[in-house]
């Protein structure tokens, strides 16, 4: 198998784990959100802490406020998507979320400088009309868990966004550790303050399930990404919220409506514009190179 087949197989799995983890969320019933986003992170600080002390690794990070920025902006998404989870059907919530790559060209282009191509703008708008036809605008109580699935993918951006200015001063394990140490601590007073519900044994079950099919997602994306270009695997993380419907239709019997499978169908056009738009991109960069 060549390293691309390998980084698209890995992005696959990825996707899977990360639909089987939203799954999770639902099944794990009304327990509160700030308990199911603790069991979604103490695992992933766990393994995240264990790889920086074997591999003798920083802790506590060169540029630390971008690091606790990073955390805080990725807290409150989880929060806003495990909310939205819990109360719209699974491929809706998850298809909301994937928005986020969108939201990250748009805060790159503000804060960063980095440039937007015409075709990359095309991509932006279709998938906003796809989010139009999948929200459903409203002005009842209905419209409020898609809008916090909304405002969860473009919180998401905002920590990728400083995450791709961390990448030249901090290491991946470094991030992921501040991030899921300061969403673990976040929500720990939350379950020691008497606002901790008993899960039952089912319900156990479903929040660990939860932290680890996180931690497979997380594992299996940085595994695609050392064996392929972004360029090449960013497309198939798009799987997800396919592999969402086919979940949310097989447990509890979720047929998304025509105008949400049309807002998917939008949304997954402009990830593909995009995915050719950054494929136009690189070919005329390197081009120029040779």
């Amino acid at each position: 198998m060549t390293d691309r087949n390998k980084g698209i197989l890995y992005m696959v799995l990825s996707s899977f784990f990360f639909a089987l983890m939203a799954a999770s969320v639902k099944l794990s019933g009304d327990l509160p959100t700030l308990e199911k986003v603790f069991f979604r992170n103490v695992i992933g600080f766990a393994a995240s802490g264990y790889i920086i002390w074997k591999t003798r690794g920083s802790f506590f990070g060169n540029n630390r406020k971008a690091l606790l920025l990073r955390s805080v902006f990725g807290l409150v998404a989880l929060i806003l998507y495990f909310y939205a989870i819990d109360r719209l059907l699974l491929a809706n919530a998850v298809i909301l979320n994937q928005m986020h790559p969108f939201f990250t060209l748009i805060l790159a282009f503000l804060f960063l400088g980095e440039r937007i191509h015409k075709l990359q703008w095309v991509a932006i708008f279709t998938a906003l009309a796809g989010v139009l036809f999948i929200v459903k605008p409203t002005l009842d109580y209905n419209m409020l868990p898609a809008l916090a699935g909304l405002l969860s993918a473009i919180l998401t951006s905002a920590a990728y966004t400083i995450v791709r200015h961390l990448r030249l001063t901090d290491r991946p394990q470094t991030i992921i550790f501040y991030f899921s140490g300061v969403t673990t601590f976040s929500t720990l007073p939350f379950m020691l303050l008497g606002q901790f519900v008993m899960p039952n044994l089912y319900q156990f079950a479903s929040l660990l399930a939860v932290g680890v099919f996180a931690t497979a997602g997380q594992f299996f994306m940085t595994y695609a990404y050392r064996y392929s270009e972004a360029g090449d695997v960013s497309i198939y993380a798009y799987v997800n919220p396919i592999f969402a419907i086919f979940i949310g239709i097989y447990l509890w019997q979720d047929f998304p409506d025509a105008f949400s499978l049309l807002g998917v169908f939008f949304v997954l056009g402009g990830a593909y514009i995009n995915y050719q738009a950054k494929r136009g991109k690189n070919v005329v960069e390197n081009g120029c190179d040779s």
